[in-house]
């Protein structure tokens, strides 16, 4: 019976419209590189990838009502706008190889399958990405202010 429990909670689970919203995010994300073909867009691409996450983070606190897989996703999540930053293409060829939203979707189908291991690692690693997350914000912020910085120099000798 509670083999049949957990297979209507994954059926229902990936019925869900933020589920299906998620997997058509990382199709065209990671599969068709889009998040490198967007991050070219000054200003606009790293906003779009973030954007982009707010599936995954609903569905992780509204629907499995997960603070440590939320905790995990945010941290993939910054940390792939952090390494998008990068200037001079750096940033867009680095988010070929990185694939955030593979990476949170693989997570979040653990959860949903009920993935022990993945619960598990998952619910080891939630202090660290709360720390992790504070810092990738203040590095964020810190990239901000620098290429803010940069611009206006650049600005100015002209």
């Amino acid at each position: 019976m509670n083999n049949e429990k957990r297979q209507l909670r994954r059926k229902q689970l990936m019925s869900n419209k933020a589920y299906q919203a998620m997997d058509g995010l990382t199709r065209y994300m990671d599969r068709y590189y889009l998040d490198a073909l967007i991050g070219v867009i000054p200003g606009w691409g790293d906003t779009i990838a973030l954007l982009s996450a707010l599936p995954f983070v609903y569905f992780s606190m509204r629907i499995i009502k997960s603070v440590p897989l939320t905790l995990a996703i945010l941290n993939n999540t910054f940390r792939d706008v952090l390494l998008g930053m990068i200037p001079f293409f750096v940033g867009d060829i680095i988010d070929i190889f990185h694939r955030a939203n593979t990476k949170n979707m693989a997570m979040v189908q653990g959860f949903v399958d009920g993935d022990e291991a993945i619960i598990k690692e998952v619910n080891q690693r939630a202090w660290q990405s709360a720390i992790v997350l504070l810092l990738l914000l203040l590095l964020i912020v810190l990239m901000i202010w620098m290429l803010i910085s940069f611009g206006s120099y650049l600005y100015s000798m002209f």
